[in-house]
């Protein structure tokens, strides 16, 4: 399987999982994700699915400063309802990165390692989302502005032509390589740029 190249130059993200660990999944529990991952699971690379990536990792980061994450070990709420615009493919991204899941999620073995119910949707929040320590209580909100990281000017005349079926294999290999290029600028360039994503404590 080919996958754009810049993928591999994406920060990846290593956590512990208690769960994973108690039933022998991995070697003390510990997974690694890279944005490829995200990718399989969305089932295609955009500009949500790379800020659900980046957000979730920078705000795993702030959690657990100097560790592991603890995949299981956090709640996440949402300002949006789950139906709202991208809000589903965000929660998606987030379950795989963090575990925290829906109703329909994981509901834990003899009352441990439960991750059902651990996404909470039309949360009054500063930001777009709040994720919380289910230990400590320790609370980060964060939002992506990706405004602030446009895509080329010939991106939306082709993403028209290429939907009304009006577009030739060269034209829709071009906007392909427009929608990764733009992609790419949000993952690589914008990684650390706080005015694209905003980590602040709760």
């Amino acid at each position: 399987m080919s996958l754009p190249d810049f993928y591999r130059h994406v920060p990846r993200l290593r956590v512990r999982d208690p769960l994973a660990d108690f039933l022998g999944a991995a070697d003390a529990g510990v997974l690694e994700y890279g944005y490829e991952d995200a990718v399989r699971l969305a089932g295609h690379s955009c500009p949500t699915v790379a800020s659900a990536y980046v957000l979730g990792c920078q705000a795993l980061a702030a959690l657990y400063p100097g560790e592991l994450p603890e995949r299981g070990g956090v709640r996440i709420d949402f300002a949006e309802r789950l139906d709202a615009g991208v809000t589903g493919v965000i929660a998606s991204v987030l379950t795989l990165l963090t575990g925290a899941a829906q109703q329909g999620g994981f509901k834990g073995i003899g009352g441990a390692f439960v991750r059902r119910e651990l996404q909470q949707f039309e949360v009054a929040l500063p930001l777009s989302l709040r994720f919380t320590r289910i230990d400590s209580g320790a609370a980060v909100d964060a939002a992506a502005d990706l405004s602030r990281v446009p895509a080329h000017p010939d991106t939306s005349v082709l993403l028209g032509a290429c939907l009304r079926g009006e577009a030739d294999a060269d034209a829709r290999r071009r906007f392909g390589e427009l929608w990764q290029q733009r992609v790419a600028r949000i993952l690589i360039e914008h990684w650390g740029d706080q005015a694209v994503f905003r980590v602040q404590a709760a």
